[in-house]
């Protein structure tokens, strides 16, 4: 297996409007906001990105996992004989010789970690979940071993369901929530409201299915005197999952080096260690070989986590005046047997709108599932979809306008702390989003609309919101005396265009060109850049490279100001300025001199510096930190069978400081059309006999299609935040979905007068 441990992009980034030439007209660097197209881009469409599952493997083995076929009892029979006289197949791995680990696989030791399936025993927890796993010297032979194992089990039925499942009531829900919260006394504001609206929303199980599936190369390498587990897998938080396999393996974190170049698209599910990673890599140990094992598309449902599925019943008291008396948000949300994960779909309610009584709640319904766990934009994308709704139906119930109903009731600050807002421009979300819309006029009365084909038309509008996440990360920037920078980071690459930005970063913080800085990533031998997840990894490793360049600008500037033969010798009261790889007098920028000189001067082959990317504390304490935006989106629906189009849609987004508007637009588009598809297709039907999911494939489980995607207008407001973060950024990947499903299911219930009491919403459900 290749052992190569970074993935190295740069210096040359291929221009959109200059096919793959270097762009002829002069930039201006260190500011920012720059569209530079991908810097993965042209690897990825000509083929030359090379993934885990294209790893090679010199004289290794394939594993093939054995997933259950029912969803509780246990395995009372495999035909291990008969897959071990299959020519090919080398082992089978079961609970009774599967090689020991030094922490079980039941314990949670980390917030990030969770219970697994690593064939602890012959309990089956869930279908889908791994019982047996087979290697063999081809993926053919390996394929047919697990098939000749022809399981047999002891059944037992299956909970599945709202009505199915135990109820209890969990001490922290999600990442860090708390399960329950009341500010003020919601039974008063409600008992004091003019009108009380009741709204149920149940959102189904939704599963990530990014195009790449889960993907482990395991190999065993000796190096300095001890045995190192060199892996390629696609994963969100490199530095940190290697310490968690390490932890499993009971060896160094030093010793796990996980290498993660490209990832097919992540969303959360590439963030957790799992059985079948585990299970490869002592499997490679325990036969001395390599040994690589590719999911298929239905074993990504289950093992890996999943959007949980909730019920939320929401109540809203309005008063005369079209202001919010009370809200109350109770979520129950399915959730596995033996693991802890409840979807905080209840976040949604917060912070958003001001509202003196408050209170939100959580019931976790256990049930025989995998664990749902994190993704995108988790616990807000439920919460957000049940909250729009349940907003439009009180506007309606006191005669409002939708958006007129939001800015009554717009919160100066955070109604569940009472927090400033770090910066807000909401406001300027709602007026510049429904400007482009066209939104003024909209009639208030549902099915008053039709185009010129005679469907009905609908308009309808969500509020977007979610967290500035930041971690806590590390990054390495080192110049060279040409002028070249080397910028480092265990850096994550979804799709996003992480790699491009960070690389941005960097060279801001240089005071460069983007095109002189080489930017290596993708392994956890690296400084830790910390997870890509929750929006916060551009705010993370972004400022950890900028920090890094600057701290090698004070070197070059204290290396100047402290040499006779620099022009900026006793320049330190005046004070300097690094300009595009040059430091210039403050006082006279027309003085001053290269990078490269400062530093052969000094005889300085290289100058390197390190960042940390993280939140001052105090403003984190201080401050309710979110990105915002308004979702807008307009239905048209043929009256006689129902089918329904989005035909457009409008987002404007506040987002603070906008590094790459390029990059930005496409994930703001991308949430916008993840919202359609939960809005109106996805959906994971599970068997109540069996407990299998039934459309456990890309032709079952519905995601949109070209020709369900409309017109969509992206929109960024301006903002600046001087307390979020050294940037001034906020995240951009979720918080496109949290607006639009809530915008698309006003916008039906508009054009019908239906109100959704579930998602996907379907045409059986219009009763036109």
């Amino acid at each position: 297996m290749e052992q190569d441990t970074t993935t190295l992009f740069g210096p040359k980034v291929p221009d959109a409007d200059h096919g793959f030439s270097m762009a002829a007209a002069p930039r201006r660097f260190g500011t920012g906001g720059q569209s530079l197209a991908r810097r993965d881009g042209l690897a990825k469409v000509t083929g030359g990105a090379r993934y885990a599952a294209d790893t090679p493997l010199a004289a290794g083995l394939y594993g093939v996992v054995v997933a259950a076929g029912i969803a509780r009892g246990r395995v009372a029979a495999l035909n291990v004989a008969a897959a071990l006289a299959h020519p090919g197949v080398v082992e089978v791995l079961t609970p009774q010789n599967r090689p020991a680990l030094a922490q079980h696989p039941d314990e949670k030791r980390h917030p990030f970690n969770f219970r697994l399936e690593a064939l602890q025993d012959d309990t089956i927890r869930y279908a889908g979940q791994a019982i047996a796993m087979v290697l063999a010297e081809s993926l053919e032979a390996a394929t047919e071993g697990a098939r000749l194992l022809a399981p047999r089990y002891v059944s037992e039925p299956p909970r599945i369901g709202f009505e199915g499942s135990a109820p209890w009531h969990p001490g922290m829900v999600g990442f860090f929530a708390p399960p329950a919260q009341e500010i003020g006394n919601v039974a008063k504001g409600l008992a004091d409201a003019d009108v009380v609206t009741q709204t149920t929303i149940e959102t189904p199980a939704q599963f990530h299915n990014a195009m790449e599936p889960h993907a482990i190369a395991a190999e065993w390498i000796e190096q300095e005197g001890r045995a190192r587990l060199l892996l390629n897998t696609p994963n969100q938080g490199p530095v940190m999952t290697a310490a968690l396999i390490a932890g499993y393996l009971g060896i160094a974190a030093e010793d796990v080096i996980l290498r993660t170049p490209f990832i097919g698209g992540g969303f959360g599910s590439k963030l957790m260690v799992y059985g079948a990673l585990l299970l490869t890599a002592l499997a490679a140990r325990s036969q001395g070989r390599p040994v690589k094992t590719v999911l298929t598309r239905a074993q990504m449902y289950g093992p890996v986590g999943h959007r949980a599925g909730t019920r939320q019943a929401l109540k809203l008291g309005v008063g005369k005046d079209g202001r919010l008396t009370a809200l109350s948000h109770e979520v129950q949300a399915l959730t596995s047997s033996f693991e802890d994960f409840v979807e905080p779909a209840g976040r949604a309610s917060q912070h958003l709108y001001a509202v003196p009584n408050l209170a939100m709640s959580h019931t976790g319904l256990r049930g025989d599932i995998g664990t749902p766990l994190a993704m995108r934009a988790p616990g807000e994308a439920s919460g957000s979809a049940a909250l729009e709704v349940a907003m439009d139906v009180a506007a309606d119930a006191v005669g409002l306008d939708p958006l007129e109903f939001r800015l009554r009731n717009y919160a100066e600050v955070d109604p569940s702390t009472g927090h400033p807002f770090s910066s807000k421009a909401l406001r300027e979300c709602y007026a510049q989003g429904a400007a482009a819309f066209g939104w003024a006029g909209r009639p208030l009365a549902a099915r008053s609309m039709r185009d010129a084909r005679g469907r009905l038309l609908g308009w309808g509008m969500g509020t977007a919101q979610y967290m500035c996440t930041m971690y806590r990360g590390e990054a390495r920037v080192t110049l060279h005396g040409e002028g070249t920078a080397l910028a480092e980071v265990a850096g994550v690459d979804m799709g996003q265009g992480a790699w491009t930005i960070l690389a941005q970063t960097a060279a801001e913080g240089l005071a460069i060109s983007p095109d002189n800085v080489v930017l290596r990533s993708g392994s956890s031998v690296l400084p830790d850049g910390a997870v890509a997840g929750g929006s916060g990894h551009t705010a993370t490793a972004g400022t950890a490279l900028s920090q890094a360049g600057k701290a090698v600008v004070q070197q070059l500037t204290e290396l100047a100001l402290s040499d006779p033969k620099s022009p900026l010798f006793g320049a330190g009261n005046s004070g300097v300025l690094a300009v595009d790889g040059r430091l210039l007098r403050a006082d006279n920028p027309t003085v001053g001199e290269a990078y490269t000189d400062i530093m052969a001067r000094a005889g300085l082959a290289e100058l390197a510096g390190t960042g940390v990317g993280e939140r001052d504390a105090a403003h984190a304490g201080a401050y309710a930190m979110f990105s915002h935006g308004a979702v807008f989106a307009e239905v048209a629906i043929d009256p006689d069978i129902g089918q329904i189009l989005v035909t457009r849609m409008v987002g404007a987004f506040a987002a603070g400081r906008i590094l790459n508007p390029r990059m930005v637009r496409s994930q703001l588009e991308g949430g916008m059309i993840w919202g359609l598809s939960f809005a109106l297709h996805e959906e994971a039907v599970f068997d109540p006999v069996s407990g299998k999911v039934l459309n456990d494939d890309l032709a079952g489980y519905h995601i949109p299609v070209h020709a369900d995607i409309p017109a969509i207008e992206t929109i960024t407001v301006e903002e600046v935040d001087p307390y979020v973060n050294a940037l001034g950024v906020k995240g951009v990947g979720e918080v496109g979905i949290t607006g639009s499903v809530g915008a698309i299911a006003n916008a039906i219930r508009h054009a019908t007068g239906y109100t959704p009491t579930k998602f996907p919403i379907r045409i059986e459900d219009l009763a036109l």
